[in-house]
């Protein structure tokens, strides 16, 4: 359990001893560490394999860009795939696992992928796997399926916790580099509300990985020094762990903190929380990533970036080999030599390929043993560090699709193009490549936020630094001979795969990277995608810039699903919401079922019953000969006020709303843009500037939603304000003959007479003594009814009033089956009519749309199929024979015509069981129907092996007249 590898020196804690296991092998860290830097200083080079061919694969780089070392941590219900190492802190008991192998990793028997390679080249699975046919989904799917993949899935429910939280600031630093770490500075100085994120768990940047100097200082105790400022100012928060992934519109950042990964167990604590930042301003310093080069094998375990080999010796104390070579084509390279020298490392040799030296292969199976050079000579070392130059990470200023340009001084791609609003760039993202410039700029640029701003505080001085020397030369790929040099390490993308990919036509970058998976890997290609366009720039004949570049999206790094998630899985996926009368509900024997996003009683089984039939039908009979009670507190309910109110809903509604007088009710249609019905509901006017609308519960939000819309962005000049206030309101819907009787004695001092409170009436009025309230004369069952509101606090204090006071009337509770029952007895359409493809004349209602004004999907009304003469119209539907029962989804044929589509009539939208009529009764959409009463047709199910004679009839089975909802 000793590190060969360890040096003095770093940043890590070297008075604490960590243990953690990788591959069943236990091995000591220290607290500082990551998993990447661990391993290597444990002496473990190999950690994985790579995803087509399986090939040996180590340790690339240290940071987010790494596209080797990825590992599964955890067991059990916590098993964790797709992790890199190298953004894995170390902690006691870490559990990690190589993954993408089929036995050991020293042999993985899918390594035999490697030898069929030429058959595997770009573009393959859309050349194979073709014949015979019958092979596919017998043979090569499941092959493809059971080889495919990284990690592994435990399939058992995570059990850790996740939570979703909002920020707000003036200025979101994105990077704590030296630019970062400035700005804030600067920023909170001059007084702004700065947050500033960094993806890792140590700000700094590439200052705890170089020796750079700062204001006289060493740079990672200069950055030090900078945070324990920033974290003293209440003005700034500072975010370690945080990876700010995506740039949205309006000045909102999506970011994930990671509280909990670096422990063993974060409790009952959120392990992740997906931040939605709020900013009015944004620095992105995000830094640069530093390239490869692609030569022959260049893939071996043991070959690292140039810059990662530094952060190793720097930062973490540890040596990735003990005979290391450099290849670079630049002189930022060359520092890699000078600091592994002083770490008493010895530098074999140094490649530079600007003066036609490079490495023309590689030895080393499972770990890199020696380079072959282009002279012949051999080098023997056990680690290669290479630099082909550094490339902004441009990747959050490209989500507002704004497309990089390229900057030939430091053979790069820059923010370029339509960046999201309100956002700068500093030092290295934005191609100042060098320390003193970058903390002259970030400074600068803070200043400028600030005055922007209106701060007024000093925002200091420019700290000082020395500029590096940065001289490169674009050389991308030195592939000169018979052996495959690899551009994209992940998905196993060569060079000339690349150049295939041209010469089969798939020029287009875009079409590059598909056709290759070239950047399509978990590290979006940081360290490939330029490896990529030089090789195919060359090969088109063409320059990098004429090439082009693809852009990219959300998210920069991957984010788990269990942080988009947050807290909605399981039972809080979809949050049940209760009824004001859910616990009187539940005392008296109600069912529930869940309707939109409530539970609601759908029937109150009765000693004796046998059955739910035995409860509805008794509810329904109990209504329609006396009195009963249903909670409809779930309908939605919007509050429109302002002096446009009328007006408002007059161009929401498709009938007429403008003269609606105070104290009535009336019902109304919403149209989509393109005529069809997607909600129906009642609106009562409460005064000349107060309207209340409810809708149906489903479409609760999206009602609300598309108000709004309208409202700002359709009228934004109407004199108009809502609010929903469907939790704010308790209703119950007071339905039958006896129903008056009942409202006159639990409403105070109002005549309810047919003349003094006729049907569609509404007001304001007090219940039980003086309770708040409000009351309507509407009714959903055909029936006399009323709904009566009260505040959502007297729910529960309501419906057990009433049913006191009903007592002597035989008041009845019912739920949602006996309402469906009743609402299809009297013909009134629901979800399962306005599923979306209904219009006004298909439920009948045409004559109350009004040709008279504007309204939301008046445009469309008449389009050819709407008009049809022939077209579908809702009808009622009865069984010849009694004893039939319908079925919901049956479709209709006329007697005689084959069960095909150019002889389908239409179909059955909803059926219930009448207790009233004693059969089963439905409604549905005929063609003509309208016209077709009295005819005889076929319910034809296949489904249930049904096929019945049905007698078309009128929608409205009892009362079609409206008598009883008028008495």
């Amino acid at each position: 359990m000793s590190q060969p590898n360890r040096l003095r020196g770093g940043l890590i804690d070297r008075s604490k001893t960590l243990k953690f296991q990788f591959n069943e092998q236990w091995l000591t860290a220290h607290p500082g560490d990551t998993l990447a830097s661990a391993l290597l200083a444990n002496g473990v080079k190999l950690v994985g394999r790579s995803f087509k061919y399986h090939r040996p694969r180590g340790i690339f780089s240290a940071g987010s860009e790494e596209p080797n070392a990825l590992v599964q941590l955890h067991k059990g219900a916590r098993l964790e795939p797709n992790t890199l190492a190298t953004m894995v802190e170390a902690f006691d008991g870490l559990y990690a696992t190589s993954q993408n192998h089929r036995g050991a990793l020293n042999y993985d028997l899918l390594a035999v992928n490697d030898l069929l390679s030429p058959f595997l080249s770009a573009g393959f699975y859309y050349k194979t796997f073709m014949w015979p046919r019958a092979f596919w989904e017998k043979l090569y799917e499941p092959i493809i399926r059971s080889a495919a993949g990284l990690g592994q899935l435990s399939g058992k429910p995570d059990p850790d916790c996740y939570d979703h939280g909002f920020l707000h600031c003036d200025l979101l630093i994105i990077g704590a580099g030296p630019a970062g770490l400035t700005a804030a500075m600067a920023a909170g100085r001059a007084g702004l509300r700065v947050i500033l994120a960094d993806e890792d768990f140590q700000m700094g940047g590439r200052l705890n990985a170089e020796t750079y100097e700062v204001d006289g200082t060493q740079g990672s105790d200069w950055a030090r020094a900078q945070v324990a400022k920033l974290a003293s100012m209440n003005n700034v928060r500072l975010m370690t762990r945080t990876t700010v992934y995506g740039a949205y519109d309006q000045g909102i950042y999506g970011a994930l903190e990671r509280k909990g990964d670096h422990l063993h167990s974060s409790g009952e604590k959120p392990r992740q929380v997906l931040w939605r930042v709020y900013s009015k301003r944004t620095i992105l310093a995000a830094g640069a990533t530093e390239r490869s080069i692609a030569f022959a094998n260049n893939d071996r375990p043991g070959v690292m970036l140039a810059g990662a080999v530094r952060t190793y010796v720097n930062r973490f104390g540890v040596a990735p080999g003990h005979r290391v070579a450099v290849l670079t084509n630049n002189n930022d390279g060359l520092r890699t030599a000078e600091d592994l020298r002083a770490k008493g490392i010895e530098v074999t040799r140094i490649i530079d390929v600007r003066n036609g030296q490079f490495v023309a292969n590689t030895t080393g199976r499972k770990g890199l043993t020696s380079l072959q050079l282009n002279t012949g000579e051999r080098v023997e070392t056990d680690c290669l560090a290479v630099s082909g130059g550094w490339s902004p990470n441009v990747h959050l200023s490209s989500h507002h699709r704004g497309r990089p340009v390229w900057r030939e001084d430091i053979a790069g791609f820059v923010p370029g193009g339509e960046i999201p609003p309100g956002m700068h760039i500093a030092g290295a993202a934005g191609g100042t490549m060098t320390l003193g410039a970058t903390l002259l700029e970030a400074h600068k640029t803070a200043a400028r936020i600030a005055g922007e701003l209106g701060a007024n505080g000093q925002v200091g001085s420019v700290p000082t630094a020395n500029d590096e020397d940065f001289a490169s030369k674009p050389i991308f790929h030195v592939n000169k001979g018979k052996h495959r040099a690899w551009v994209d390490l992940q998905n196993d993308v060569t060079t000339k795969d690349v150049i295939q990919s041209h010469q089969e036509g798939f020029r287009s970058v875009e079409h590059l990277k598909r056709y290759t998976t070239l950047g399509m890997a978990t590290d979006q290609g940081k360290t490939s995608n330029m490896l990529g366009l030089a090789v195919m720039a060359e090969a088109s004949g063409k320059t990098i810039p004429e090439t082009g570049t693809t852009i990219f999206r959300p998210p920069y790094s991957p984010v788990s699903i269990g942080a988009f998630a947050g807290r909605s899985r399981g039972k809080h996926f979809r949050p049940t919401r209760l009824t004001p009368s859910h616990a009187w509900a539940a005392e008296n024997g109600a069912s529930f079922v869940e309707s939109g996003a409530w539970l609601r009683a759908e029937w109150y089984t009765q000693p004796g019953e046998k059955g739910w039939r035995d409860s509805v039908d008794r509810e329904v009979r109990a209504t329609r000969n006396g009195v009963g009670i249903c909670d409809v507190s779930t309908l939605g309910k919007i509050d429109i006020q302002g002096r446009d109110a009328a007006e408002f809903l007059n161009k929401i509604y498709a009938n007429a709303f403008l003269k609606v007088p105070v104290g009535k009710v009336r019902y109304g249609l919403m149209l989509r843009e393109d005529g069809t019905v997607y909600d129906d509901g009642t609106t009562a006017r409460l005064s000349e500037t107060h309207f209340v609308m409810t809708t149906t519960t489903a479409n609760a939000v999206l009602v609300f939603r598309n108000l709004e819309f309208a409202r700002q962005c359709l009228w934004p000049d109407l004199d108009v304000h809502l609010i929903s206030t469907t939790d704010a309101w308790a209703q119950f819907s007071v339905a039958g003959p006896k129903s008056r009787a009942l409202m006159q004695k639990v409403v105070d001092d109002l005549d309810l007479s047919n003349e003094g409170f006729p049907f569609m009436a509404c007001t304001d009025c007090t219940v039980f003594g003086g309770t708040p309230a409000r009351l309507f004369r509407i009714s959903f069952s055909g029936e006399l009814a009323y709904e009566i509101a009260v505040p959502a606090r007297y729910g529960d204090a309501m419906i057990r009033a009433m049913m006191e006071a009903g007592e002597a009337f035989g008041l009845t509770p019912y739920g949602t089956e006996a309402l469906g029952v009743m609402r299809i007895e009297k013909g009134h359409v629901a979800g399962s009519e306005l599923n979306g493809q209904t219009d006004a004349r298909m439920i009948g209602l045409e004559k109350m749309v009004s040709r008279k004004k504007d309204f939301i999907g008046a445009a469309l009304l008449d389009r050819n199929e709407q008009v049809r003469d022939d077209g579908l119209r809702l009808v009622g539907l009865k069984p010849v024979d009694p004893k039939d029962s319908l079925t919901a989804g049956a479709h209709f044929f006329k007697p005689g015509d084959p069960e095909d589509m150019a002889h389908d009539q239409g179909w059955m939208t909803s059926v219930a069981y009448s207790p009233e009529l004693g059969y089963s009764i439905g409604l549905g959409f005929l063609k003509q129907g309208n016209e077709r009463h009295g005819e005889k047709i076929r319910g034809f199910s296949p489904i249930r092996g049904q096929d019945i004679v049905l007698e078309v009839c009128s929608p409205h089975h009892i009362d079609p007249e409206g008598d009883r909802q008028r008495g």
